[in-house]
């Protein structure tokens, strides 16, 4: 039976951004991750390895976020969603959303965010 197993909220500081002012300051992204995967025998056994170690998805989603800049949010949560399928077998489907607090849009914004879904079939 399919679970899903989230990361909700994880927050880096980072250099992202469509405007050069951006790249030069940096500001705060925030990032979900959730993983559909079947999770019966790491309930039933109580053993990290037949499940996802989330503590090694977060980092590896901070790899991403804090490396390389990009444009888009579009982008990070792409090569997120990607990412955590390539390196981790065990999850069916996956969905990242990136958001940005406070963007500049000329006026008073919360924030903007890209939701990006992808599965193995």
């Amino acid at each position: 039976m399919l679970a899903t197993v989230r990361l909700v909220n994880a927050v880096f500081y980072a250099h992202h951004g469509v405007m050069q002012e951006e790249h030069r300051i940096g500001g705060r992204y925030e990032v979900d991750v959730a993983m559909d995967l079947d999770v019966d025998e790491a309930a039933q056994t109580d053993d990290l390895d037949k499940t996802v170690d989330y503590e090694r998805v977060y980092a590896f989603v901070k790899e991403v976020v804090t490396g390389n800049s990009s444009y888009l949010i579009e982008r990070i949560a792409y090569r997120i969603a990607h990412a955590v399928l390539e390196h981790y077998p065990a999850i069916e489907r996956v969905e990242v959303t990136v958001r940005k607090p406070n963007p500049p849009v000329g006026g008073p914004c919360d924030r903007a965010e890209a939701a990006y879904r992808l599965s193995r079939s």
